[in-house]
């Protein structure tokens, strides 16, 4: 057990390098091993070095993988707590140790002399022998280890053995908020080292944005030449500066030069990108301008795979990323596969490429004998960034240095600050946990609210040091289940203020692992220990399907906005650098949803942070109420998109909908036996209740102000969080009291009491019914009784409808989701969904699926018959094939059945998102708290073949 709970970073491995290729010989040791699960160390086969050793009763486990994400062992999820005891820096004797044997032959051609085996990622800790010769241990499991074998390499028959053991003292630096998984997870190779090679190199390429001028130089071994064909450059000596005229690197000129490092023996290829990285003026810029980083926090994930992640899943991501406008990638919280950062490089992402580093455990504990300030974990943490900084390099993407997350403060933090800036000065230090910014060179902070922000904005921080530094939000609106909420006065307080420079959602994906029916989360595989479905916090579903959360993060992180101006259309250029010559803009005039016009629209380039004004377009008359939509799209496929694909879109209203005329009164009421008769409506007699509307049963409406929570409203900050105080008032289980019926004259006129039992407090609603030519016309009127002790989940009518209304059309917001502090990304317009389209299958089920700004809706059956709701003016629905108290009640998506019925609810308001799930809760503009309220909606039967 000494080199498992030795807090140092391991032993055997040569120093790290840049990781890269060349035409040297390499052979890819992936594949299918002998794999054996023991229950500790000393359960283990003592004798498994062994060339001869007899696995062949063992299983096949392929490399890269977890094994618990393949039958053996459980995955655990835990956010801050440590799953073993915490007793630095040793382990439970009970520690799962995998076993991993590979017999290879060497390629016919491979020549002799030095090689490498080099590791790309082994959690926690690995143990490792060539052909019965150990060569060492590695820890730090997200980042790379090298060993010298040229000497212990045969032909054929070679026995490589890897004993991973899933804890180790290095586990307490990895306490990361992600699943515990183990293995050899990223790739294996074997890699030929020619005599008069090249060993190592770092690239230096730095942009003179005065001069235009780039300024190459190489720092590596004797003897080298560079070459870049498409610059001129042919045999110059690497270590050499060389200037040249260049087009600069950025994540929205991702220009990189293709080049060539070569000597007698090697010929590396390299990919060049020329940037400049400053901190200025308390701003942090890249070639002379101001970013603005519009990010995403990304773990490595993969359902099924869990952080053994592909490069197509990796280019997957950039993509998706790309589309959505995301500019900029924070590593959380350790350096990625490399291959995302050649992707980053190659597609224009800009990176903070943290360390893999967080002891947020001792949080909890009140940091005591924490590693950060500990000495005999300094080694380790001076390894790890070594490790990082020299892999990653030469990378243009990457832009700052993380130190890490979550591990508070102490000297070994510093000394890591310490060495990367002596190492790296061309990079700022990044590291939110030095709260005083002593070893610092960028302000960061975690979820501050917006009223936060805007002091550091106005230069009103505490701190001078902090004063003059950029500031950026590392972690912010995190994006768990339905939400996040408040997204848009971020963008307003980043634009406001130069000094406070964009930041990074948490976070890009859900960890939801892929299991029978649904994603399982924390909890779902017996963990004596976990933090439930609070790895379920990302804009990407699991299977990568992006939520509404992420299109209304792209909508209002877009480059391009397009809004009313005093003289027709304002176009305004929020890219950092690039002008928008590169985009079409067209528009499209919608009458009642119905498209009757449309074109291309005139706008003169404008430049980065530039706006214009252009003038309408001509267009016919219209009858109903219209709306005029401009759309800026790529003109020319790109790498990342294809042509056509928009950037940005905005809405102008054209012209409001004509007055609707006063329904002629179609009384009176009618009694029958237990029923009243009022137009096309029956209702009993005693309630005062729907229950019929032209020939279908409905159930309802009646007032309504529970919703399922969501992550949102649960929270997860201390005090109680608005489900909590929701359920308290009793706001779940609100019973209903019929004061009166009166069915006298031309109106059914029902009063009724809405209140929680136990509670004092309550709800007056009348609901006054009128019937017209076709229809039936309803005003509620709401007041509240009583003092209500907080907010309200919602305000409106819930009613249901036969379960073959399974079609849904409206007019109004969508064609998605949407809620008071979470609506930019919705556009007025006509839009179709069958009812279970209607639902976002979130992996936590929650309140979801709601449509804003309703002018109507209509639900109907496969024969086209069914029932229309008009607004005066407008509503929220949602429509779903199960009650909110079952959509409360269900922990994954399979457990939601469908019944006979479809729940509607039609409503007057609702309250915020927010970001409580880690975070400000909602924001005072967008709570929800009782009041009178009045509202009007109009109920009709819709006859097949009847467009009403």
């Amino acid at each position: 057990m000494a080199y498992v709970e030795d807090p140092g970073p391991g032993y055997g491995s040569v120093a790290p390098r840049a990781a890269f290729g060349s035409d040297a010989p390499a052979l890819s040791l992936t594949g299918a091993w002998r794999f054996r699960l023991s229950p500790s160390l000393a359960a283990a086969p003592p004798d498994v070095a062994d060339p001869d050793f007899d696995d062949s009763g063992w299983d096949e486990l392929p490399v890269p993988s977890l094994w618990q994400l393949h039958g053996h062992g459980r995955p655990a999820y835990t956010n801050v707590h440590y799953p073993f005891p915490v007793d630095p820096p040793h382990v439970p004797s009970e520690n799962p140790t995998g076993d991993h044997r590979l017999r290879f032959d060497l390629p016919a051609a491979w020549p002799a002399g030095s090689a490498l085996l080099r590791f790309d990622g082994i959690d926690s800790c690995g143990r490792i022998w060539l052909n019965g010769t150990e060569l060492g241990v590695t820890k730090g499991s997200r980042l790379p280890a090298e060993f010298e074998v040229g000497p212990l390499l045969r032909p054929d028959g070679n026995v490589l053995v890897v004993r991973v053991h899933q804890w180790s003292a290095g586990s307490y630096l990895e306490d990361q908020d992600m699943w515990w998984l183990s293995g050899i997870f990223r790739a294996v190779t074997l890699l030929a080292r020619p005599a008069g090679g090249i060993g190592d190199y770092w690239l230096h390429a730095d942009y003179d944005h005065t001069t235009g001028l780039g300024t190459v130089r190489v720092e590596t071994g004797p003897d080298v030449l560079l070459d870049i064909p498409s610059l001129g450059v042919a045999g110059h000596p690497a270590g050499e500066p060389l200037d040249l005229p260049v087009e600069p690197w950025s994540a929205e000129t991702p220009r990189l030069y293709d080049g060539t490092l070569s000597t007698v023996a090697e010929r590396v290829p390299v990919r060049i990108g020329f940037r400049t990285v400053t901190i200025e003026d308390g701003q942090l810029k890249v070639n002379g301008r101001r970013l603005l980083l519009r990010g995403v926090n990304r773990h490595e994930h993969d359902p099924r795979t869990g952080r053994a992640v592909s490069r197509e899943t990796a280019l997957a991501d950039v993509l998706l990323m790309k589309r959505h406008h995301v500019n900029a990638v924070r590593t959380s919280h350790y350096p990625p596969d490399p291959a995302f950062l050649e992707l980053c490089d190659e597609y224009g992402l800009w990176v903070i490429d943290e360390c893999d580093l967080e002891t947020h455990g001792f949080g909890p504990l009140g940091w005591d004998r924490n590693p950060s300030s500990e000495p005999m974990w300094m080694d380790a943490y001076l390894d790890r960034m070594r490790r990082t900084v020299e892999r990653d390099k030469n990378r243009p993407s990457v832009i700052l240095w993380s130190l890490g997350n979550e591990s508070h403060t102490g000297d070994n933090l510093a000394r890591m600050a310490d060495w990367v800036r002596e190492r790296d000065p061309g990079r700022p230090v990044h590291y939110e946990g030095d709260h005083d910014c002593s070893y610092v060179d960028v302000h960061s902070r975690m979820y501050a609210t917006p009223s936060e922000v805007e002091r550091i904005g106005l230069g009103e921080d505490d701190d001078q040091r902090r004063r003059v530094l950029p500031f950026i939000l590392c972690e912010y609106a995190h994006a768990m289940g339905n939400g996040p909420g408040g997204l848009l006065e971020y963008r307003e307080l980043f634009e406001r203020y130069p000094n406070c420079q964009g930041g990074f959602v948490w976070e890009w994906i859900d960890h939801g692992l892929a299991a029978p029916g649904h994603f399982a989360y924390g909890g779902d595989f017996g963990e004596t220990i976990h933090d439930g479905n609070f790895v379920i916090d990302g804009l990407l579903f699991p299977d990568r399907t992006p939520s509404p959360g992420l299109t209304e993060f792209a909508k209002i992180i877009e480059p391009v906005r397009i809004d009313p101006g005093p003289d027709g259309i304002r176009v305004a250029n929020h890219y950092d650098f690039v002008d928008t010559g590169h985009l079409t803009f067209t528009w499209v005039l919608e009458d009642e949803g119905i498209a009757v016009a449309q074109g291309v629209l005139d706008v003169p380039v404008v430049h980065s942070g530039q706006s214009v004004s252009v003038p309408l377009p001509s267009w016919p008359p219209t009858r109903g109420e219209s709306w005029l939509t401009v759309s800026a799209s790529l003109s020319s496929g790109t790498s990342w998109a294809p042509a056509g694909h928009v950037v940005g879109w905005g809405q102008l209203p054209v012209s409001p909908a004509p007055a609707r005329p006063a329904p002629v009164v179609r009384g009176p009421v009618f009694r029958t036996t237990g029923r009243l008769i009022l137009g096309a409506g029956e209702f009993d007699a005693v309630t005062g209740t729907l229950t019929t509307l032209g020939d279908h049963p409905v159930r309802g409406p009646r007032l309504d102000v529970w919703r399922a929570t969501t992550d949102n409203d649960r929270g997860s900050s201390p005090g109680p969080s608005e489900a909590s105080q929701w359920r308290a008032a009793g706001l779940h289980r609100m019973q209903h009291r019929v004061i009166e019926v009166d069915a006298d004259g031309d109106e059914l006129l029902v009063r009724t009491r809405v209140a929680p039992p136990a509670q004092p407090f309550g709800l007056f609603a009348d609901y006054t019914w009128t019937a017209f030519d076709g229809g039936l016309q309803l005003r509620v009127d709401v007041t509240p009784d009583g003092e209500f002790p907080g907010t309200l989940p919602r305000l409106g009518l819930t009613m249901a409808v036969p379960g073959t209304f399974g079609s849904a059309e409206w007019f109004g917001g969508g064609p998605g989701e949407a809620y008071p502090d979470s609506r930019q990304a919705v556009r007025i317009g006509r839009f179709s969904s069958s009812v279970d389209g209607l639902q976002t299958p979130y992996v936590y089920p929650q309140e979801n699926g709601n449509r804003t700004d309703v002018r109507w809706a209509r639900l109907t059956n496969p024969a086209g018959t069914g029932i229309r709701v008009d607004g005066d003016p407008a509503f929220d629905f949602t429509a779903r094939r199960w009650t909110a108290a079952a959509l409360e009640t269900a922990r994954h998506t399979d457990e939601l059945e469908s019944g006979s019925l479809v729940h509607v609810t039609l409503d007057a308001a609702q309250h915020g998102l927010g970001t409580a799930a880690c975070g400000p809760g909602v924001l005072p503009a967008y709570r929800l708290v009782p009041r009178k309220t009045s509202f009007t909606l109009l109920f009709r039967p819709v006859a097949s073949g009847v467009a009403n």
